[in-house]
C-alpha cells in the first residue's frame, strides 16, 4: 500500500501538492518498471520497452513524437500548453551478460548470457514518467500552464542516444531538464563529469599456417596486443583526470596454429574537458596507424560514440537539495534493512563499500545497510570520474539530477548485485522518491522567476558564452540495431555509475 503525503490546501504548486500526485498514481508506475526489469533490452533495441512507456503516457493524454532525431527508440511525450517548457530525461536500456533472478543474495541467472537491468533503468524511466505526470496533474489542479514533456532516451548504456538527439535540437526549446540516476546513496549530483569518445579499430592481415609458413602471415591480434603496448605506455604521459580503457572485441579465432587476419578492440578515451579527448583520440589514432605499419597490417577506424561532460547547474541543484529535504529520504522499513543486510553479509565487501563512498566524495563510512539520510552538497562542484550522455543535454538548458538509493549500500552498479534488487519494495521507494524530488523542484522552477533567471545565468557562464557545440564527428549516426547486435561489448562502457 502507498503511504500518501498529506496536502495543504493552500500550497499552490509546492512540495505537497506534488507529493500527492505523485502518490495517486505511484502504483502504476511501480508496475510500469516491474514489467521494463522483465524485458531487459540493449542499446537502440528497446522496442517493447519503449512501447510500454508510450502506453503509459497515451493512458495520461501525452501527445507522443516518435522516431525521435531519427532514432527509432527515441520518443517525446508532451503535455500542457504555456511559455515554460520543462523536460524529465528517462532511459530504460540494459546492459549484457547480466540476467539474474530477482530478490535473492545469490547468483542466478534467470537465462545463461542473458540480459540484466545491472543499472536500475528499469527505475529511471518508470520515476521520471511519474515526475512528468505529477507535475502535469499539479499543473492543471493549480490553474498554471506550463508545457511538460518526458524524454525516451535510448542507449545510455555505452550508446550516448542523448548526444545524438542533442545534435538534432531536441532539447533546443526545454527552459529546463530534470533527471535522476538509482543509487546506493541519497544525494543531489553537483559534479561534473568526464567528456569521451568511442570507438573500434580493427586490424586486417593475413592468415597463414602458423607453423608451416609464418613468414606468409600478417597478424592482425599482433596489431592489437601492439596497440595496446602502446596505450599502456602514454599512460605516464596524459592528464591525471584522463582515461583510456579498451577491450579486444575480436581476436580473430580461437586456432593458435593460425595467424589471425582480422582483429578488433573497442576504445574509450575520457577527460574532463573536450579537447583534451579529442587530442588524446588523435594519440590513439596514432598508435594504432604505428601498429598497423609494424606488423603490415591494415587499420580501421569506426567511431562509434562521443559525450559532452556534465555542466553542473548551481541555481538548480541548491534547489533540488531543498526540495530532496522537504520530501525526505525514503523510508526503508525492517524488511527493507533485512534483505540488505543479508545481500550485504552474503555478496558485498567492505572494499565494495569504501569504493562507493569515495566516489561519491563521502567522508564517513555509513554504518547501515540502506542510506536513509541525505547528503549536503559539496561546497563547489566536484569532479566526478564517471560519463553520462545528460552532459550534452545540460550544455543546451540548465540542467538538474539526483541521485536516489535503491540499493544496498555499496552494491557495484553493472552487477548481478544490482539486478538482483530491482524490483524490491526498497527500489520503489526509491524510484516513488525520485520521482517527487524532480517533479517539485521543476514546480519550484515554474513559480520562482528568480530560479530560472540564476540558472539560466549559471549555465551561460559554466559554458563561457560559448554555443552547444555537439562532440560527434560530422557523418556519424547511431549504430544499426545489427551493429548494436555486434558490438553488444559496448554495453558496459559508458554510463553515470
Amino acid at each position: 500500500m502507498t503511504t500518501t503525503t498529506p496536502f495543504v490546501g493552500n500550497d499552490i504548486l509546492g512540495t505537497e501538492q506534488i507529493a500527492r500526485c505523485a502518490d495517486r498514481k505511484a502504483d502504476v508506475y511501480k508496475d510500469l518498471s516491474d514489467r521494463i526489469w522483465g524485458m531487459p533490452e540493449l542499446r537502440f533495441e528497446e522496442h517493447r520497452s519503449v512501447e510500454e512507456h508510450i502506453r503509459a503516457l497515451e493512458a495520461e493524454g501525452f501527445s507522443i513524437q516518435r522516431n525521435l532525431a531519427g532514432i527509432r527508440t527515441a520518443f517525446m511525450a508532451e503535455a500542457g500548453e504555456g511559455d515554460l517548457t520543462i523536460g524529465f530525461l528517462g532511459e530504460f536500456d540494459a546492459l549484457a551478460g547480466l540476467s539474474q533472478d530477482a530478490g535473492l543474495t545469490e547468483y542466478r541467472p534467470l537465462k545463461e548470457g542473458g540480459n540484466g537491468h545491472g543499472c536500475h533503468h528499469n527505475l529511471l524511466g518508470a520515476a521520471s514518467i511519474l515526475a512528468a505526470v505529477a507535475l502535469r496533474d499539479a499543473l492543471a489542479e493549480s490553474g498554471i500552464s506550463a508545457r511538460v514533456r518526458y524524454y525516451g532516451c535510448p542507449a545510455e548504456e555505452g550508446g550516448s542516444g542523448k548526444t545524438y538527439m542533442a545534435r538534432e535540437g531536441a532539447f533546443d526549446d526545454l527552459d529546463a531538464a530534470f533527471c535522476w540516476h538509482p543509487s546506493d546513496y541519497n544525494a543531489v549530483m553537483s559534479a561534473a563529469t568526464l567528456a569521451n569518445f568511442q570507438a573500434y579499430f580493427r586490424f586486417t592481415g593475413r592468415s597463414s599456417h602458423a607453423a608451416v609458413s609464418p613468414q606468409v602471415g600478417r597478424s592482425a591480434l599482433d596489431a592489437i596486443e601492439l596497440m595496446n603496448v602502446g596505450i599502456n605506455y602514454m599512460r605516464e604521459h596524459m592528464p591525471s583526470e584522463a582515461r583510456v580503457h579498451y577491450a579486444v572485441t575480436d581476436t580473430g579465432g580461437v586456432s593458435p596454429n593460425v595467424v589471425q587476419s582480422v582483429a578488433e578492440g573497442l576504445y574509450l578515451v575520457r577527460a574532463p574537458r573536450l579537447d583534451d579527448v579529442r587530442t588524446l583520440f588523435g594519440r590513439v589514432q596514432k598508435i594504432a596507424e604505428g601498429a598497423a605499419m609494424m606488423t603490415e597490417t591494415k587499420v580501421e577506424m569506426i567511431f562509434d560514440r562521443a559525450t559532452s561532460g556534465v555542466l553542473p547547474n548551481r541555481p538548480l541543484e541548491e534547489a533540488m537539495r531543498e526540495e530532496f529535504e522537504r520530501l525526505g529520504a525514503p523510508a526503508f522499513d525492517d524488511d527493507d534493512f533485512d534483505f540488505a543486510d543479508r545481500l550485504s553479509a552474503a555478496a558485498l565487501t567492505d572494499a565494495d563499500r569504501r569504493a562507493s563512498a569515495q566516489s561519491l566524495g563521502v567522508p564517513t563510512h555509513f554504518t547501515k545497510s540502506l542510506h536513509d539520510e541525505i547528503l549536503p552538497l559539496p561546497a563547489e562542484p566536484r569532479l566526478f570520474f564517471g560519463s553520462t550522455d545528460v552532459g550534452d543535454v545540460s550544455c543546451i538548458v540548465p540542467t538538474a539530477q539526483c541521485l536516489v538509493a535503491t540499493t544496498a549500500i555499496g552494491t557495484p552498479f553493472h552487477t548481478w548485485q544490482t539486478v538482483t534488487q530491482g524490483k524490491l519494495p526498497a527500489a520503489h521507494k526509491g524510484m516513488i522518491t525520485a520521482a517527487k524530488v524532480m517533479a517539485a523542484t521543476a514546480a519550484k522552477f515554474i513559480r520562482d522567476p528568480d530560479l530560472r533567471a540564476r540558472a539560466a545565468a549559471d549555465l551561460i557562464d559554466r559554458r563561457r558564452g560559448e554555443p552547444y557545440t555537439s562532440p560527434l564527428p560530422e557523418g556519424v549516426v547511431p549504430p544499426s540495431n545489427s551493429t548494436s547486435n555486434r558490438r553488444s561489448a559496448a554495453q558496459s562502457s559508458g554510463d553515470l555509475l
